[in-house]
């Protein structure tokens, strides 16, 4: 893959294969950033689970205290009373069945985060081959199966971020923005980790966070050293 000359530079500022501690790591991502755009900053967090096994499986949210910097578009369903209130919550798009020919037949994915009150998970169900792979099913682990649609809404809008296993037991999650100072950025990032820390499967054994590496959108990857994160 050919690299352009602005990742070149920024590249040269890392030093291959070094495990920086968690403030160098943010300072150098944020340095490494030179696009014309704000750049995301994501941290890819390789564990020691073995996810083909229900108790080594990781999946949650937890709310940044400094959120992502993105906007999010959020798509609630439910009826009556509980959408009134999701569309008084501040909900993008609130609906029902007529949202399921939308999503299945028209490919309409103009959101981020799927809501749902549990009496329509029947309705979300029907969705599940189109918004499962999509990383976009709700769940009730991360919040987004729930009564409260007023409280999912505002801590989603708030900056708050699922992460769950990939296939590779990878856990990849936006922090920020490169725009956001370094002490935003390594609180957001602390609070991931704490997170994750706390649900440590029991089942496993040994190093469980492997690897840890912050990245912008276009810039190279800094190694954090997974060591020294209590």
């Amino acid at each position: 893959m050919k690299r352009g000359k602005k990742y070149i530079e920024a590249a040269k500022l890392i030093e291959r294969g070094n495990l920086y501690d968690k403030e160098e790591a943010v300072a150098l991502v944020k340095k490494a950033a030179v696009a014309k755009f704000d750049e995301t900053i994501e941290a890819h967090i390789r564990t020691g689970c073995d996810g083909r096994h229900a108790d080594q499986q990781i999946r949650g949210a937890v709310v940044l205290p400094h959120g992502t910097g993105k906007k999010v578009r959020i798509l609630v369903f439910a009826k009556d009373a509980k959408a009134e209130e999701a569309k008084a919550a501040g909900a993008d798009y609130v609906g029902g069945d007529e949202l399921i020919p939308k999503i299945q037949n028209e490919g309409w994915f103009e959101f981020d985060v799927v809501v749902a009150t549990p009496d329509m998970m029947g309705v979300v169900g029907r969705l599940g081959r189109v918004l499962g792979p999509k990383g976009l099913m709700p769940n009730p682990k991360a919040g987004t199966v729930t009564m409260d649609v007023t409280k999912a809404i505002s801590e989603i809008k708030a900056g708050k971020i699922e992460y769950r296993l990939d296939k590779t037991n990878i856990i990849h999650v936006p922090i920020g923005k490169a725009s956001f100072t370094e002490e935003q950025l390594s609180d957001n990032f602390q609070t991931l980790i704490d997170a994750i820390n706390k649900v440590r499967p029991a089942a496993v054994k040994g190093q469980y966070l492997k690897s840890i590496t912050l990245t912008s959108t276009m810039g190279p990857g800094v190694k954090v050293n997974p060591l020294k994160l209590a």
